[in-house]
Formats: C-alpha cells, sequence, structure tokens
C-alpha cells in the first residue's frame, strides 16, 4: 500500500500574525531594514527567512539605544512603556498589534483599579502578558495553573477580574474560574478572552489527528500555542511526533505506517508543512512503493 500524505489546512498562522508578517514585508520592499522588537514569530525558520529579508531582531535594551528609525511591534502587543519611550527617542512604530490582543489590553486597563485584583491566566515572560501587565502598571497576578492559586498573592476578599492570554487552553480557564468562584467572598467577573481562532483549533486538531497512523506536528520551540496543540495531538494519537524542522524527521517513525498527517501551530508557516510533505515523499513514499 502506497503512503498517504496530508496537510491539515486549518493548520498554520492565524490571522494575526499574518497581518504582522505582511507588514514588515511591505516595509522591506522599500526599505533596506526593520527593526523588530522581539521574533516576529516564534518559528526560527520564519524568522530567519525575514531576516534575509532585512528584518533585524532586538530586545527591550536595544530599544533604549534607537533613535530616530522604525520599529515593528509584533502580533504579542507591548506595555504603554514601549510607546513612551518610543516618542521620546523618536522611533517611528509600525504597530502590528493583533486585534484580539489589543482589545484584551483595553479591558484590562479598564477594569484595573485599586479596588480590583487583576488575575491573568497566562506565561509568566511572555510578551503578550508583559503587555497586560504594563496595563495595570505590573500590579496584576500572574497564574499558570489551579496550583497557582494556593500560592499567588491573592485576597479572596476582594473584588477580582480574571482574564487569560489569548492563547491559553479553554478548558483550563474554566477550571481554574470554577475554583475561584468556590473561594471568592467578594464580586468576581471572568472575562473569557481566549482568542477563538486559536481554540477551535483544538476540536479541529483533535479529529484531524484521529485520522492517521502517524501525526507530524510542526511547531517553534518558543512557542506557547505549539505546546497546547501538540498536547491535543498526542491526546488523540499517542503516535504523534513533534518537530521544529525537517531535520529532525526520523525514518523509523515511517515503519509500517501508511498515513501520515501533518499539522502546525498558528505560528507554523504553511511553506513549512509542505516541506515536510516534499522531503516525506522524497525519502520515505519513495522507499515505501
Amino acid at each position: 500500500m502506497s503512503l498517504t500524505i496530508t496537510i491539515d489546512q486549518q493548520s498554520g498562522f492565524c490571522f494575526g500574525v499574518v497581518y504582522a508578517i505582511q507588514m514588515a514585508e511591505d516595509y522591506l520592499e522599500n526599505h533596506e531594514t526593520l527593526y523588530c522588537l522581539g521574533d516576529i514569530v516564534h518559528n526560527d525558520l520564519e524568522v530567519n527567512r525575514l531576516k534575509s529579508k532585512g528584518l533585524k531582531i532586538i530586545t527591550h535594551e536595544d530599544l533604549k539605544n534607537l533613535r530616530n528609525t522604525s520599529v515593528l511591534i509584533r502580533a504579542h502587543g507591548e506595555p504603554p512603556s514601549t510607546y513612551q519611550l518610543a516618542l521620546e527617542n523618536n522611533i517611528e512604530l509600525i504597530d502590528a498589534s493583533c486585534p484580539v490582543v489589543l482589545k484584551l489590553q483595553n479591558r484590562v486597563r479598564n477594569a484595573y483599579d485599586s479596588e480590583t485584583q487583576i488575575i491573568i491566566f497566562g506565561k509568566p515572560g511572555h510578551a503578550e502578558v508583559n503587555g497586560l501587565l504594563g496595563q495595570t502598571q505590573n500590579q496584576a497576578i500572574v497564574i499558570t495553573s489551579l496550583e497557582d492559586l494556593n500560592s499567588a498573592p491573592i485576597d479572596y476578599s476582594k473584588p477580582i477580574q480574571f482574564f487569560s492570554q489569548t492563547t491559553k487552553s479553554t478548558a483550563k480557564f474554566y477550571e481554574i474560574k470554577a475554583e475561584i468562584e468556590k473561594r471568592i467572598e467578594n464580586h468576581f467577573k471572568a472575562n473569557d478572552t481566549i482568542c477563538r481562532q486559536v481554540s477551535n483549533r483544538e476540536p479541529q486538531l483533535e479529529k484531524f489527528a484521529q485520522n492517521f497512523d502517524l501525526i507530524i506536528f510542526i511547531a517553534g520551540k518558543k512557542s506557547s500555542n505549539g505546546k497546547v496543540l501538540y498536547e491535543v495531538c498526542k491526546q488523540a494519537n499517542p503516535n504523534s511526533k513533534f518537530i521544529s524542522s525537517i531535520d529532525e524527521i526520523q525514518k523509523e517513525w515511517f515503519i509500517g505506517i501508511n498515513s501520515v498527517g501533518i499539522c502546525g501551530a498558528t505560528s507554523t508557516p504553511m511553506w513549512q508543512m509542505e516541506e515536510a510533505k516534499k522531503w516525506i515523499e522524497n525519502h520515505i513514499a519513495l522507499i515505501s512503493n
């Protein structure tokens, strides 16, 4: 039997990442260099592709030393302090913040006051979370799991507003929400701020992964969304393999395999999945035939 290889057409960049990359490419068509504050996407191969076009990745420390230039803000968004620094240093900001992230920032900023505790379900240090913390003068409490509710400095006698990083698990958000509701003694409002374009990938991916003997899941090692979606694949199909590049594919994975599904995170470009398909066709499918 010949080996069939199918790419999940629901995988690939979310619209926020597409928007940011398009803005970078449009700028670089007419300019030699564009600075980008942090990796434009958590995918090293895509970052390297854009670097070859003139994109230069910088840190917040680098930003302090820049003057009279242009800097791209990626889809993850930035705290108010970044905009203030750009103003002081005469830096033109090309703002590619995802509209979903900007809406979340506004909601967090409007909810923040001296009486209300802001709790954010997210990854500490993640660019999006840093942007959200900045809306609360870094007073919000970031938690990563249900267990954090026992150690985080939360006062359950005071009002709480609960938000989520846009790319976190919907199921875990509601699990944490239910636990806070058991403990809260005052006003509590939970705001489901998870991006549906991201969260809807989970049921779609679960169905996709069940249809194949082997799943090749592609994502950057730094992608939070990639970790979440890979676990969805692994639950649906234990024979799922995580790779960041075709160099990591192992031929022994394909022994006794008749069908392969290729999928990825919201930070995985379609060209990378197509590259994996071509590699398998050239190195595995021809042999198995």
